[in-house]
This record gives C-alpha cells, sequence and structure tokens, in this order.
C-alpha cells in the first residue's frame, strides 16, 4: 500500500494538464475562479478512475481509430483551453478577455486529458494489495488517491494564485501564462506518443 502511495504522489505531482492548468488557472484569474475549476478536476479525475476500473476505458480505447478521434478531440480542447490561459488578460485587439473555465471546465479537461487515462490505469491495474477483494483494493485505491490528490492539486493552484497577486508588470504576467500554456501542451503531447 506503501508503494501505491508513493506512486500516486510521484505520478500526480509531476506535471501534466490538471496541475499545470490548475496553476494557469489561478495565475490567470484567481482564487474564486481556481477553485471552481479544481472542484471541476477533482470530479472529472475521479470520473475518469471510475471509467478505468469499470473497464469503459479499455473498451473505448482498444479501437486505435476512436483512440485517435478522441485524442484530436482531446487535443483540441487543451490547446483552447492553452490558448485562453496564455491570452488571459491580453490587450491584443482580436482576443477577448474569456470568462474563466469553471466548474464543467475541469470536469471536460480531466475526461479529455490523455494523462488521466494513463496515470488511472497504471495505478488501478498495478500496485496489488489485496489479491481476494478487488472492490476493497479499488475503494482504499480510491480514498488513497483523492487524499493525496487534493492537497497536490491546492498547492499548484496556490502557486498559481501567488503569481497573480504579484505585482508584475503585464510582459511578465503574458510571459508566465504562456510558458504554462505551452508547457500544458507538451505534456499532452507525451502522454499521447505513451498511449499510442
Amino acid at each position: 500500500m506503501l508503494t501505491f502511495a508513493l506512486a500516486v504522489f510521484f505520478l500526480i505531482i509531476t506535471p501534466g494538464p490538471g496541475v499545470l492548468s490548475t496553476a494557469g488557472v489561478g495565475a490567470s484569474y484567481g482564487a474564486r475562479a481556481g477553485l471552481r475549476y479544481l472542484v471541476g478536476l477533482f470530479l472529472g479525475t475521479n470520473l475518469v478512475a471510475l471509467a478505468v476500473v469499470s473497464g469503459l476505458a479499455a473498451v473505448l480505447l482498444a479501437d486505435p481509430r476512436l483512440r485517435i478521434v478522441l485524442f484530436t478531440l482531446s487535443f483540441g480542447y487543451l490547446a483552447y483551453l492553452a490558448f485562453r490561459i496564455a491570452f488571459a488578460g491580453s490587450k491584443l485587439a482580436f482576443i477577448e478577455r474569456a470568462s474563466p473555465p469553471g466548474l464543467s471546465g475541469g470536469i471536460l479537461l480531466q475526461i479529455m486529458n490523455p494523462k488521466a487515462y494513463a496515470v488511472n490505469t497504471a495505478l488501478y491495474t498495478g500496485f496489488g494489495f489485496l489479491p481476494d477483494s478487488y472492490w476493497g483494493e479499488v475503494l482504499v485505491k480510491f480514498l488513497i488517491m483523492n487524499t493525496i490528490w487534493a492537497p497536490i492539486h491546492l498547492l499548484w493552484l496556490w502557486a498559481g494564485i501567488k503569481v497573480h497577486q504579484l505585482d508584475l508588470s503585464p510582459r511578465t504576467h503574458s510571459i508566465i501564462n504562456k510558458a504554462m500554456a505551452a508547457s500544458m501542451l507538451i505534456v499532452v503531447l507525451l502522454a499521447g506518443l505513451e498511449m499510442a
């Protein structure tokens, strides 16, 4: 069980679309918007975990054509979210300050996040510790994952909020937002290559 908990910690704390977008929303829109988004991510990550443990994800991802369609939709949504983070508060005339991604945005991100499926599949299919009780093990894993997931994401949100509160020049803030957005897209591409 300790090995599982350590794997959860290191797989979740490493930058992926979830934590990077959490910091990005915090940095771009502040605490209130960040917390709404974070609740959506929490619900979304548990929906992905349910899809993995029920076998639904395996059925959907078994068809290579469907996998390509889902990855394309996923990348498109994550690119859109990265664009919103990158240009939040921008003075460019063709970009209107969009409202922050809220609860539904967080849920959608996790459902579309290839890293979420890869991490959940690795954690729920490996690290067995209750061989005689599959659903008992799944329940304990859900508890451990959520106990670790919440503080890590709150920490990333806090880091983003601190950036938001700093008296940075618009140019510096824009550079930070664009760096977070670019990092998010790179991680999505790497997760997609891993799943291919």
